[in-house]
């Protein structure tokens, strides 16, 4: 719904920082036109200073356009048509009405500007053909139908092109704002992506740091001599959480255009993710269903942060000092990952229940994969399907069901 607060939808030249400028064009061009129609025009009144008053007066009106569509549009209406019916020569008076009737349709006062166009009308008809010629200050030979016929379409003329420029002025108004839109979606999008990448990480490293940190206190004064493997886990893990923080970080391309230095994790870093979890001790086991086969950079990214976060709910949230991660390469259409906890939970739910969970599910969605988890035995599943678009045909229900 429109406002009179409203930015005024359209080309530049109609919008508010135009509205004095354009005042003034049309108000000289009214002048001016007026001053050489009238020496054609010698069987209608001459122009003194009330009919220079009439010409300023409605490009002066146009100055309140931008708060006062509606009434400006009658205004100037009522103004054009007391010109014509004090007999001042016909011209481009009719330049302040089509920008006063384009204001109001570009505000959504349609109404406005087609009852003040037609009230006009009629009134003309009325003062050209109704009343007497002695009341007249230029009276015609007689009714003129083919005059009045031509007087009408002109005015459906200038309404039919308000029409189309204020339709325009949405068009492009509306593709602003899908553009507009798409842009804040894609950043949003952006960062999401981001936190997704930067919770995985941190929520691996930090508890492989965390579980380290409380072996070091245990061992700090009965065994010194132990706590160096405990601290040296701790930089090693440190270092590459720093490393993987910065590689998220440099997607966001700088005015240099750089690159990240580093590819993305892949399946090709999963036994370096089996020995972190050594170190935090939990013991991994990979089993391979299949021929191993290389996935678009996306999807293995995904398949990774999904083992890597599923392995650290293992170790945060369960009792269980193993883990088994399946990967199922017999499907062609994709590949499908499923993480075991033995258990029992630790306490709270075993398979975590906050943003990591909802990560992983977002991360296979972003594949039109899917992502289950539940209490498995006396543990906890994980159970992942990322389709691989390169792979022929869509999976089996049979190999879903894995």
């Amino acid at each position: 719904m429109s406002t009179d607060t409203d930015p005024f939808p359209g080309p530049p030249w109609t919008r508010p920082s135009w509205t004095r400028l354009s005042a003034l064009l049309v108000a000289l061009v009214q002048v001016v036109g007026s001053t050489a129609a009238a020496r054609e025009q010698t069987d209608r009144a001459a122009l003194d200073a009330f009919g220079y008053a009439l010409l300023l007066l409605g490009p002066a009106l146009l100055l309140l356009r931008e708060r006062f569509p509606g009434p400006v549009v009658a205004g100037v209406t009522a103004v054009t048509v007391g010109y014509l019916m004090a007999g001042y020569p016909y011209g481009p008076v009719f330049f302040s009405l089509a920008v006063a009737v384009y204001g109001a349709l570009a505000r959504g006062r349609r109404r406005w500007a087609w009852i003040s166009l037609g009230a006009g009308y009629l009134l003309h008809l009325a003062s050209s053909h109704l009343l007497p010629h002695d009341w007249q200050r230029a009276p015609g030979p007689g009714p003129n139908w083919w005059q009045e016929a031509g007087a009408a379409a002109w005015l459906l003329l200038i309404l039919a092109g308000a029409e189309i420029m204020r339709s325009r002025g949405e068009q492009l108004a509306a593709r602003r704002l899908s553009r507009r839109q798409a842009e804040e979606n894609r950043a949003a999008e952006e960062r999401l992506r981001m936190a997704r990448e930067l919770h995985d990480i941190l929520a691996h490293s930090i508890s492989v740091i965390h579980l380290q940190a409380g072996v070091a206190l245990e061992l700090i004064d009965q065994h010194p001599d132990q706590v160096r493997a405990a601290l040296t886990i701790i930089k090693a893990t440190s270092k590459e959480a720093l490393g993987e923080v910065r590689q998220v970080l440099g997607t966001l391309r700088g005015p240099d255009g750089q690159a990240p230095r580093t590819p993305a994790p892949g399946l090709a870093r999963l036994p370096e993710l089996v020995t972190q979890a050594g170190h935090a001790g939990l013991t991994v086991t990979v089993d391979t269903v299949g021929t191993a086969r290389p996935l678009s950079a996306q999807v293995e990214l995904a398949a990774f942060r999904i083992v890597q976060e599923a392995l650290t709910n293992v170790i945060r949230h369960s009792a269980a000092r193993e883990a088994t991660v399946l990967m199922d390469w017999s499907s062609p259409a994709g590949l499908l990952l499923r993480i075991d906890d033995p258990g029992p939970s630790a306490g709270g739910e075993g398979g975590g229940s906050g943003n990591g969970l909802i990560g992983m599910r977002e991360r296979a969605a972003a594949f039109a994969g899917e992502l289950t988890t539940g209490p498995h035995g006396g543990g906890f599943r994980v159970r992942a399907w990322l389709p691989d678009p390169a792979g022929s045909g869509a999976a089996s229900e049979e190999k879903r069901s894995g």
